[in-house]
Order: structure tokens, then sequence, then C-alpha cells
């Protein structure tokens, strides 16, 4: 199984979701692109929470100096981000594929992170509860579905908002994975926990 985590915007949980998925199936890790804050990029945060010995983390394909939207950061740094030099890992395990904020944050004039979904990807989405995350959050489906790509599941992120939840639920028909409480800290404790909530669902996707 290949799932592709993507979110409704920046900062809105998706390493920590990641975290849980890799933990929950022992699956591998790639971040196609990182952007930014090398020395602590998502694929070393990922690897600090996972506490299984299976999980392989793979390299980016394009890894960034600067902490800006990729497009942007590859200005920066002199070089252009071609969608066809970003080959995926070979694995026969279960591979969780980590995306860059929302689905159209640009990488180059002409493509985005949508563009690197593929068709045989179950893509996973993110949501927090914030002033207009229901819209966010339906658009977000909505373009993924008019691509014809398998959203699997939803992730809520943050402290219950059931009235936010059952009308994202409702207008979408995604079946929900589970919520990531807004928790004081993760560590790999807490990671395996929720894991360990969240496996059943994930290995019906």
């Amino acid at each position: 199984m290949k799932l592709f985590i993507t979110g409704i915007g920046t900062d809105v949980g998706k390493t920590i979701a990641s975290s849980i998925i890799v933990e929950a199936l022992e699956a591998d890790y790639w971040k196609p692109i990182q952007a930014g804050d090398l020395e602590n990029s998502d694929t070393n945060k990922v690897e600090k929470y996972v506490s299984n010995t299976t999980s392989k983390f793979h390299k980016n394909a394009f890894a960034l100096q600067t902490p800006a939207s990729p497009h942007l950061a590859a200005e920066i740094d002199g070089i252009t981000i071609d969608i066809h030099k970003i080959i995926e890992p070979k694995t026969k395990n279960h591979l969780v594929v980590e995306g860059a904020g929302g689905i159209f944050v640009p990488l180059n004039n002409s493509d985005c992170v949508i563009d690197l979904i593929q068709p045989d990807y179950k893509v996973v989405v993110v949501s927090r509860h914030y002033l207009g995350s229901i819209n966010h959050t339906l658009m977000t489906i909505e373009i993924l579905k008019s691509r014809n790509l398998n959203v699997a599941g939803i992730i809520f992120s943050g402290n219950e908002n059931k009235v936010s939840e059952s009308i994202i639920l409702e207008k979408t028909g995604v079946k929900m994975i589970g919520r990531i409480d807004n928790e004081p800290y993760f560590d790999q404790n807490i990671i395996r926990y929720y894991a360990d909530l969240f496996r059943e669902n994930l290995l019906m996707l």
C-alpha cells in the first residue's frame, strides 16, 4: 500500500500524522521535497518518533536550503524542481509519502504538490480545525476527487469539533481514520499509542 499524506494547508499536523501511520504499518517513509530546516527535517522528525525497526527512511529527491514554498526555495537555491527527476524509492514494504503544505503549493511554474500524487496512491488528508477549515477541507477533497485520485481517509488534528467533523464527513463521504488531540508533546510512546488506535482503520483503506 502506498499512502500520500497531504494537508489542507501548512502546519496542520502532516508530519505527526505521517509518523503515526509509519509506526502503525511499520511502513517506509519518503518526503520527496524538503524546503528548509535540513538539520531537523521532516524525515529526521519521523525517524525520531518511530520506534519499530522495520521502517526505512528514504532520501529527499530535493533538499532545499530555504524555508519557503518549494518553487521559491528552489529559485533561491539556483535550481528548478523537475518532477520527472522525482523517482519513487523501490520497496516491497508499505510506503508513506508526505507532501509539502497543501495540494496547490507550487513546485515550479507548472507543477504543484498534487502533481506528485500517482494513480496508485491512496491519499490521506490531514485537517485541523480553525475558522475556514471546513471550506479548505472540502475544497482539498473536491479537487483531489476531480483528478480521479483515491481519497482514502481523513485524519483530524487538534481537539474534537463535532460540528465541523460531521459536516465534512457527511459532505465528502470520506472515511475518518482517527483524531490526533492537542498533546502537550509528542514522543515515541505517544506515537505508538496513536498507531495502535489507527492501525485497524489504516489496514482497511
